[in-house]
């Protein structure tokens, strides 16, 4: 089969983090179905070696591929980072993925400098200053790598004052620079815009890879007039590599609303 206008948009993770891009999608293309794929039995990818990244990740592509999805979106920033091209070089449809959508929105509207906050992994990858540097190699970019805040996002402390007192640790070297824009460069951390937003202050505006890449994929279905024509309750799938403890509970932290249609792929 050849995707078309009625396929489900294909998102993807090493976990559970990237249901907040489906999250924004739902929010922004409410009558569009969505395929999730989260790897639960091999997360975390930030230990793995970048060759076993690519692996899963291109494995992980073809089988979302293979059910003819009309746009792949990597809602992971290691594998947007290690694997993103290897899955464009592969894709006969459009691939979105967070760490360009993420860099041109803040290039968009930094005027002085850009912050970049992620796991130690997608940090030292570099990828965010380099894309922020191809569209404007005038802006400066100070990454910090955030180990602790996943954890915490998974634990729930989404308001706690340890959570709160963690980023403000994490954040001080950064806000030591000139920066008017931050980029939540983990798909965990929209959870915790509104305590970011607090420490942050006013003048630093935030950049939430999920909402960007909500607009970049409008934008991109209607340039190829592939939105879903049909106006009826779309339909959304969620695949795993393994169904481990709460993982409900925290899916459903994360999508703000039930998990259902729930299925386990043993790889």
């Amino acid at each position: 089969m050849v995707a078309t206008a009625r396929s489900a948009i294909g998102v993807f993770d090493s976990g559970i983090g990237g249901l907040t891009v489906v999250r924004a999608l739902m929010e922004r293309l409410p009558f569009e179905d969505i395929v999730y794929f989260g790897d639960t039995a091999r997360v975390p990818y930030g230990v793995k070696s970048n060759d076993t990244i690519h692996n899963f990740t291109t494995q992980i592509a073809d089988f979302l591929l293979d059910r003819d999805v009309k746009l792949l979106i990597i809602a992971c920033n290691t594998m947007a980072a290690v694997a993103g091209d290897a899955v464009r070089a592969r894709s006969p449809v459009p691939v979105l993925d967070v760490i360009d959508a993420g860099a041109r929105a803040a290039v968009e509207i930094s005027q002085r400098g850009i912050g970049v906050i992620g796991t130690p992994t997608t940090v030292n990858s570099n990828a965010y200053a380099r894309n922020i540097h191809a569209l404007n190699p005038a802006l400066s970019v100070y990454s910090q790598a955030c180990p602790l805040l996943v954890p915490l996002v998974e634990e729930g402390w989404l308001e706690h004052e340890v959570t709160k007192l963690t980023l403000q640790e994490y954040l001080k070297p950064v806000f030591v620079e000139s920066i008017d824009a931050l980029v939540l460069g983990c798909t965990h951390y929209p959870l915790l815009k509104p305590l970011i937003g607090q420490v942050a202050g006013a003048g630093i505006r935030l950049v939430d890879s999920a909402v960007t890449i909500a607009e970049q994929t409008a934008r991109v279905l209607t340039e190829m007039d592939m939105h879903n024509p049909q106006r009826v309750a779309p339909r959304y799938d969620y695949v795993v590599t393994d169904i481990p403890l709460r993982f409900q509970t925290i899916g459903s932290r994360f999508l703000g609303r039930e998990l259902s249609h729930l299925e386990q792929v043993r790889w």
